[in-house]
Order: structure tokens, then sequence, then C-alpha cells
């Protein structure tokens, strides 16, 4: 049995539970389909996960490592030099914390009661004290990487949104503005040799935390509804839990059917 897939999580996780919070994660879940959202935070079965990349998870630790020693120095990281940014990454005591998962910033929403929390890759923090989220990102694509600009790009957008949005409500004040810190690993060397050679861009983006609020009253409604909502028409989990069920449905009509034939 596969160590990574757990469909029955214990119910202490679940909504209603002790240890349930609302993560930036689930968040985008109940954007991308309601009724996968309903089936894992209320009934508790989640989706199958897809493995880990560890190759993103180490470029993600090594920036990490890399952004604090200026952030111990309060001095600019390069990249910040090479793009005119005027800012220096945030000391702060809760850094650690905010950039742990199944930690990181977390708020109680007073209009739902429940807990909102996400895990920030980094913040940056202006002259006058306003603070820029910052988020790391690794591929392996063909050409330069200097926009956002694909249809599934939403999400990783979305997630800019919520701990823009996360920080306002700690108190901070924090700028519309963040940056995605892109790593993009060349196929153009002549060999492999150990290593990748990555070219590390810094793409602006303008958030919008606008339609956080509602959606966050959405979820509650959801949650406590005791009807499975709707799915989305374009989820293919949904489509194949639909088509599965349907196929298990026909053969066992047609054991039985035959099975009678027999007798």
């Amino acid at each position: 049995m596969s160590g990574f897939y757990k469909p029955n999580r214990n119910p202490n996780w679940n909504y209603g539970g002790g240890r349930w919070r609302l993560s930036r994660s689930k968040i985008d879940l109940f954007t991308n389909c309601p009724k996968c959202f309903y089936v894992d935070n209320k009934l508790g079965t989640a989706r199958p996960p897809g493995f880990p990349f560890n190759i993103n998870s180490a470029v993600d630790t090594l920036f990490k490592k890399e952004f604090d020693v200026h952030r111990k120095a309060k001095t600019p990281h390069p990249i910040m030099t090479q793009y005119g940014v005027d800012l220096v990454p945030f000391a702060h005591d809760s850094m650690d914390e905010w950039r742990e998962n199944f930690k990181g910033i977390a708020i109680e929403h007073k209009p739902t009661g429940v807990t909102v929390c996400g895990a920030v890759d980094d913040i940056w923090v202006d002259k006058e004290g306003v603070l820029y989220v910052v988020d790391y990102k690794a591929t392996s694509k063909d050409g330069k990487i200097d926009a956002l600009d694909q249809d599934w790009h939403i999400g990783y957008k979305r997630q800019m949104e919520i701990y823009q949005w996360l920080l306002r409500q700690k108190g901070f004040e924090v700028s519309d503005k963040g940056y995605f810190v892109y790593a993009n690993a060349s196929t153009d060397e002549d060999s492999f040799g150990d290593r990748l050679v990555f070219e590390t861009t810094l793409i602006e983006y303008t958030g919008d935390a606008s339609w956080i609020e509602q959606t966050l009253l959405n979820i509650k409604t959801c949650l406590d509804d005791p009807r499975v909502p709707k799915a989305n028409g374009d989820c293919d989990y949904c489509r194949y839990r639909e088509a599965a069920g349907k196929s298990l449905l026909k053969n066992k009509e047609e054991r039985v059917a035959e099975k009678k034939t027999l007798f």
C-alpha cells in the first residue's frame, strides 16, 4: 500500500475536529471544485496527492538559506539589486513559524469562526516598513520566464493574495505588489555533470485580495450544509469518480444478469 495516500483521515482533522484549519491550499481546492473540497474536509476523504517534487523543495530550501543570510545582515539580495527593487528580506521573530508547513501565518476569521492559515516562502520590506509577499518557484522550461501568463498560474496568484490578506489581518501594512522568484533549469547544457544550471528571474505581480472575504463565507456555508455540493464541470477527479462508479455499477448489473441466465 502506498505510504502517500491515506483515504480515511482521522476525524479530528476534518471540519468540526479539534485539529482542522482552513489552509491556503484548501481555499484553492474550494475555488477549483466545491465537491472535492467538501468530500475532503467534511467527509474526510481527500484526493490522491501528487508525488512530492523534491527538486522544487530543494530549490525552496536553498533560496531560504540564501535570503536568510541577507535577512540577518539587513542587506538586499543580488536579485533585488539586479531588478532595481529597493527592498530587503523582512526580519521578524515569527518568520520561521510563518514559513513552516502546518503552522504558517494563522488568524481566526471572526465572521466564520474559522482559523485560516498559510505558510509563506518569504517576505520583503521597504524603508517605510511596508511588507511585500514573495513566493519561490522552480521549473524547467524552454525560454525565459518573465510572466505568469498561463491559465494554471491563477493558483499562484491566489496563493500570494491569501498571504497578503493573512498578513493584513495580523495588522501589518502590506503592498498589493508581490514578487515571484522563479528558478528555471536549463536543458541547453552539453551534459548533466551532476549539476543543474538555473536562470532566476524576478516577476512582479499586483494582487487583489477582494475575493477572499466572500469566499470564506461561501466555504463556511458549504461546510455547514448537509448536502454535497455540485462538482465543477471541469474537475477531472469528479469526472473520474462518476465514470468509475458507472462502470462498476454496469459490471455488477451484467454479472447479476449473467448469473440469472445460468439458473
